[in-house]
């Protein structure tokens, strides 16, 4: 629960204000002067807001100001001045608060100024615990490999990690495209700034001009309060526009006036605002294929392309499969407070996959395989082919080519030998059943069996069990 401190000299505005953000449901304090202000901030946890008045017959708000920022840099200071001390309040965010509303106000200006506060130390917080991360070697871990592919990549980041240069990052869905991103950052001088990642395809297109831009109070039904946006929330640091391909045109071009003149334009407003942002897009699409149909802008394009990282698919680099699974399985038990290794089963089951959800599927069955595991141990029937009603993953409906073309054969290879492992399993090892469950011969099963190396084990020499 956010934790709110109130601090102004007028009894009724504080207990007002103490109502207004209880029914929020935030947990508030409420404090009449700048001396048990300074007092509670000195010896309390840190706030997540401070609502305070600038001028109070014992002090400013400022020294209230100074006093949180010096405890703790992510608490946002909400300042209520009068009209006549506006410039005071212009200065007080000079020095790092957040906004500033202007007596009289409305109770709902001020919470959605408190909410978009909120969100602020949010953005705050995580960006911190990202570069202790970083700083212990655990983030940038997370884009390991030993493929030569990985490897490129590794080098490309390294190269480029602190140039204003906009990048494109291209690969199927769960490749790990945001973590390139997330690793140019943290590479970067910009590290200690925010780093905002947007999924263009997950925002109402109703709403992402005002996400991306802001807006200014007023400026449509519902615009209580002026609203940062979050290309200007990203200033100073890297702003991650995923799915760039989703962008509607209108917004590709403000976009690109961006790129070209690092000024935003809130909605509504007039004046334009200096930006220094440095902007990683990515896609799973055909970008050149998108330019051609016109999805996609060509001049946004070549303003997003001047540098490209493409991430293979999983299937492309399978020696990364066990350093992937290793980390992830570490990352996932210690999270549940546990100590697990791989059988040797698991262990060659993980690696026999293809994987068409790419390295978020792999997590996603290290995950679960880690919650399931009993001792200290992940078992075959930990990971996904080994439950009752689990069945093998349906081949993609779209493959997209690499640069260097597509190994058919081995693919649909990968998706046969995985349907065989989980016929066998759901047969509890009969294979004249798992051959019925499979929808052919017993010969025609016994060939394929033997075709991946899987008929050892083969006692009567004839293709039967000994149970069959």
């Amino acid at each position: 629960m956010a934790r709110i401190l109130v601090c102004d000299d007028e009894a009724g505005l504080r207990e007002t204000l103490r109502v207004l953000f209880e029914r929020a449901g935030y947990e508030v304090e409420v404090t009449p002067n700048v001396r048990s202000a300074l007092d509670r901030v000195a010896k309390a946890d840190p706030y997540d807001v401070i609502v305070t008045d600038l001028l109070m017959p014992d002090g400013s708000g400022m020294q209230v100001l100074d006093a949180a920022r010096e405890r703790d840099e992510s608490t946002q200071i909400v300042m209520i001045t009068a009209y006549a001390t506006t410039e005071q309040a212009v200065e007080a965010m000079r020095k790092g608060a957040y906004d500033y509303v202007q007596k009289p106000f409305r109770n709902v200006e001020l919470r959605a100024t408190v909410e978009k506060a909120l969100e602020k130390r949010s953005i705050v917080d995580e960006n911190r615990v990202l570069r202790a991360e970083v700083q212990a070697g655990f983030r940038h871990g997370e884009l390991i490999g030993k493929s030569d592919a990985m490897r490129a990549v590794a080098r490309m980041i390294e190269r480029i990690a602190d140039a204003p240069t906009s990048v494109l990052v291209t690969g199927e869905s769960g490749t790990g495209k945001e973590m390139v991103a997330r690793a140019l950052h943290h590479r970067s001088a910009r590290a200690p700034a925010s780093f905002v990642a947007v999924n263009c395809g997950a925002l109402p297109e109703s709403l992402m001009e005002s996400e991306l831009f802001g807006h200014v109070k007023g400026a449509f039904t519902g615009a209580t309060a002026n609203k940062e946006g979050l290309i200007r929330a990203a200033h100073g640091g890297t702003l991650f526009l995923d799915e760039i391909g989703e962008l509607p045109p209108s917004l590709q071009v403000k976009l690109l006036r961006v790129l070209q003149d690092r000024k935003v334009r809130p909605v509504g407003g007039e004046d334009e605002t200096e930006v220094d942002v440095r902007i990683v897009a990515a896609t799973n699409q055909d970008v050149e294929q998108a330019v051609k149909d016109g999805r996609l802008r060509q001049d946004l394009f070549y303003r997003l392309n001047v540098i490209r990282i493409h991430i293979p698919p999983l299937r492309e680099r399978a020696e990364d499969i066990p350093v992937l699974a290793e980390h992830f399985l570490k990352k996932h038990a210690a999270i549940q407070s546990k100590r697990l290794a791989f059988s040797p089963e698991a262990r060659r089951w993980i690696a026999s996959q293809p994987y068409p959800g790419n390295v978020r599927e792999l997590e996603n069955a290290v995950e679960r395989a880690a919650t399931l595991a009993i001792g200290d141990t992940v078992t075959l029937d930990d990971l996904p082919h080994g439950t009752s009603d689990s069945t093998p993953a349906p081949a993609p409906s779209t493959i997209r080519l690499g640069p260097d073309g597509f190994d058919l054969d081995a693919y649909l290879g990968e998706i046969e030998k995985r349907a065989l492992l989980e016929a066998l399993e759901r047969s509890g090892g009969v294979r004249k059943r798992a051959a019925e469950l499979l929808k052919m011969t017993f010969r025609s099963f016994r060939y394929r069996l033997a075709k991946y190396g899987l008929a050892e084990g083969d006692a009567n020499g004839d293709g039967t069990d000994e149970n069959e």
